[in-house]
């Protein structure tokens, strides 16, 4: 019988997820390809022949997606698979449309299939959409497991935009690990947190192999998501995060809303800086697809090391590149810190931004007068760099993950943003976990 031909429409993560699970090894399919987008320059490699197994001794290329009309034709397509996150139901159906008008049937994967089993027990913490506070929240979990006296071990959504064969396994537990495997600046935004918090992190490409060594040193493992992805390995407690400064989206956006809908616990976070209106609104919303969860509101909490330097300056304000770009957020922690700690003005960054920064506003018009902290590469760590020190502003407000003086030289002084999460409804994520222990046969020790 001859072999079913399937592209991959991903972003570096999920689509190399999919294929390996269901995919690699099959004979009864040929992936001629993958196609990229959202990440700059992650295109016009190929899923090399070791990751990709016998059946592809050349590997698998990976084109750019506005190619993907061309490789229907050429290639007698029969499945397009959609294998990335982060997007609205109607790009999903738009592209839907896009390839069966080009003759190929549409597929998305569900859980069944994709998710990995564990030999320990797994909390997953998703969300709605990207920039909801999946990291505070995630960080929170592993605190609070640690005070217990567990071993906990974080997996990563992937980001493997380097060499991918080096990338297969990835296991982080200190900051010269990072430098080690040379990641990006939107890696060290997600791996530095866990780090300096004694939570040791994994990620990386083959997730079955991620997933058992892991296992090895973990009472409890937290699946730590990304954009708004659902989990690669099967969970026992399900955490999603909503935020009520884009209401409406817990139920519009691929695939939060599936996340919403397996959730056992809904954190609706940010309601100390959302109108009330909008968190009623996004409870609502959950409530009408999800009736069994328990709904914790939260508040993110803001702090900024040294106020002095924005109060009653011209700031410049940069925020977390993924929440401004696909999350579709005008502003982040960053300007609230700014409003909050009496800046004079923050002042638009984008007449002087440079090419792949200039780039990235002219892919993402609605991002508002703040800078994305953008660092897919060295080149764009340079572009942010320039684009920041030519900024007419007397200082610079940080609010992404990481601290950018360890990255950036900036001419101009600079305050740093942190937030976290502070539960403010009853039940919170203590009495969750403490169910969760139980329930697993896990004794909670606290730790003072």
């Amino acid at each position: 019988m001859p072999r079913t031909k399937v592209i991959i429409m991903g972003a570096a993560g999920r689509d190399f997820h999919n294929f390996n699970t269901v995919f690699r090894g099959k004979k009864k399919y040929e992936v001629v390809a993958f196609t990229a987008t959202q990440i700059p320059n992650i295109h016009g490699r190929r899923y090399p022949a070791k990751l990709a197994g016998a059946l592809y001794p050349k590997g698998i290329p990976i084109y750019a997606e506005e190619e993907l009309p061309r490789l229907i034709t050429k290639h007698a397509i029969d499945e397009v698979l959609f294998s990335y996150s982060d997007v609205s139901f109607n790009y999903v159906m738009s592209k839907a449309s896009l390839v069966m008008a080009y003759g190929a049937d549409f597929k998305v994967l569900g859980i069944r299939d994709t998710m990995l089993k564990a030999k320990v027990p797994v909390i997953a913490v998703v969300a709605a959409r990207t920039g909801s506070g999946k990291s505070q929240t995630s960080r929170k979990v592993c605190q609070d497991l640690r005070r217990r006296g567990k071993r906990v071990v974080a997996i990563r959504h992937p980001m493997p935009y380097g060499d991918l064969v080096k990338q297969k396994v990835q296991r982080y537990a200190s900051v010269a690990d990072m430098k080690r495997h040379k990641c990006t600046l939107e890696e060290m935004e997600e791996y530095e947190h866990h780090i300096v918090a004694g939570t040791v992190i994994y990620a990386g490409i083959d997730y079955e192999k991620i997933l058992r060594q892991a296992e090895k040193e973990a009472d409890v493992i937290v699946w730590d998501g990304g954009n708004n992805d659902m989990s690669f390995i099967k969970p026992d407690l399900t955490i999603t995060v909503v935020d009520p400064h884009r209401p409406g989206h817990e139920t519009t956006y691929y695939p939060g809303a599936t996340n919403v809908r397996l959730a056992d616990v809904i954190v609706v976070n940010k309601v100390d800086s959302a109108p009330r209106e909008s968190v009623d609104t996004v409870i609502k919303n959950v409530r009408s697809v999800n009736s069994r969860a328990e709904i914790i509101e939260a508040a993110s909490t803001i702090t900024i090391d040294d106020p002095r330097v924005i109060r009653d300056k011209r700031v410049v304000v940069v925020e977390d590149g993924p929440t401004l770009t696909h999350g579709d957020m005008a502003y982040g922690a960053g300007t609230i810190a700014a409003k909050q700690f009496g800046a004079s003005e923050i002042i638009d960054p984008r007449p002087y931004a440079v090419k792949s920064i200039e780039e990235t506003y002219a892919k993402y018009p609605r991002t508002g007068a703040v800078l994305p902290a953008m660092g897919y590469g060295d080149g764009q760590v340079k572009d942010l760099e320039t684009t920041i020190n030519q900024t007419p502003a007397d200082a610079v407000v940080i609010g992404t993950p990481i601290d950018l003086r360890r990255i950036l030289k900036m001419r101009m002084p600079s305050a740093r943003v942190t937030y976290a999460l502070e539960e403010i409804t009853k039940p919170d994520l203590d009495d969750v976990l403490n169910k969760f222990l139980l329930k697993h046969r896990t004794r909670s020790v606290r730790r003072r």
